[in-house]
């Protein structure tokens, strides 16, 4: 006759821990869960379109200009020798990437003009890049159908330093090694009650931006956008929308600021700091989600393209 055996502790600590984890499932409301799978697939999305975007480049010698938010239709807004404006959306149909996040809101894109110029120049006329001189572009007039953007393109807030001032320009490419962008990137950082500004990139070619579940800024795929205008004192993701706040980031390189931070929830009597400031007031919501495009990746896979010695 044998004897039935029972579990061994090991058997029990793992079945117990199996347990442990479903009920831990069962308790995070759904909403959040939902939340959480929105941003890891909006996440994956930017990802692919950082991909495409850089693959672009690598095929044409120059990055995509944005395109216009307000169009039913994703159109590249490209006059030569300069995108009509800076700011925008990612230009999904020319990537051939998702128009949207997962909250069904289209990305929000800044390029470096540097960086997505026209590469040909016409002979005898002066290198068209904007590659030192802070008044050296200027958007041109956008088509009547196209959003005009005036004020989310400025140019240059100064100089580039230090300076990449070329004899002789690249030929396949609309940038060049010294080239850098004119994007900075940061974040937030609370010691005690004061918060800072630390740069996370800078000089940057471009970046992308999901305006998260509160969609503060955000272009719909109707070509509507929804609440234009974020909170009073929430200038982080206002920072994000317009595209027009001047930051100096260490090493002295002015540039337009961009956030990226972790999410935080609406607070009362909230203000974000300006850069350089610190501010002892709580944080103001935050969801966005920030990709950055770095000039080192960019241009080592120019590199390997060909498209840069």
């Amino acid at each position: 006759m044998s004897k039935s055996k029972g579990f061994s502790l090991v058997e029990l600590a793992v079945a117990l821990a199996i347990i442990a984890l479903l009920l831990a499932g069962a308790l995070i409301p759904l909403s959040t869960q939902m939340e959480v799978r929105n941003v890891a697939d909006t996440r994956r999305t930017m990802e692919s379109i950082r991909e495409a975007i850089t693959g672009f480049a690598q095929a044409n010698g120059r990055l995509p200009c944005p395109a216009a938010g307000n169009l039913a239709a994703g159109t590249e807004q490209f006059t030569a020798p300069s995108c009509t404006a800076l700011m925008g959306v990612v230009p999904w149909a020319t990537l051939g990437v998702s128009e949207t996040d997962s909250w069904g809101r289209r990305f929000s894109y800044r390029v470096s003009p540097a960086f997505a110029d026209s590469v040909e120049n016409p002979p005898g006329t002066p290198f068209a890049t904007w590659n030192t001189r802070a008044t050296a572009y200027t958007p041109p007039a956008p088509p009547p159908t196209f959003l005009p953007q005036s004020v989310s393109s400025p140019p240059s807030p100064a100089n580039q330093v230090p300076s990449c001032n070329l004899t002789t320009p690249p030929t396949l490419s609309s940038f060049a090694l010294c080239s850098l962008g004119d994007i900075a990137v940061f974040t937030q950082v609370r010691v005690g009650p004061t918060t800072t500004v630390v740069p996370l990139g800078v000089a940057l070619p471009a970046v992308i931006i999901s305006h998260g579940k509160n969609g503060f800024g955000a272009w719909q795929a109707n070509g509507t956008r929804l609440n234009p205008i974020p909170p009073v004192g929430n200038n982080d993701e206002a920072a994000n929308v317009n595209g027009n706040t001047q930051a100096t980031p260490a090493g002295g390189y002015p540039s337009w600021a961009f956030y990226s931070r972790t999410p935080t929830p609406a607070a009362a009597g909230c203000i974000d700091p300006v850069f350089p400031a610190t501010n002892t007031a709580p944080s103001c919501g935050f969801d966005d989600i920030v990709m950055m495009i770095t000039s080192n990746a960019l241009i080592a896979r120019m590199v390997a393209a060909g498209r840069l010695p």
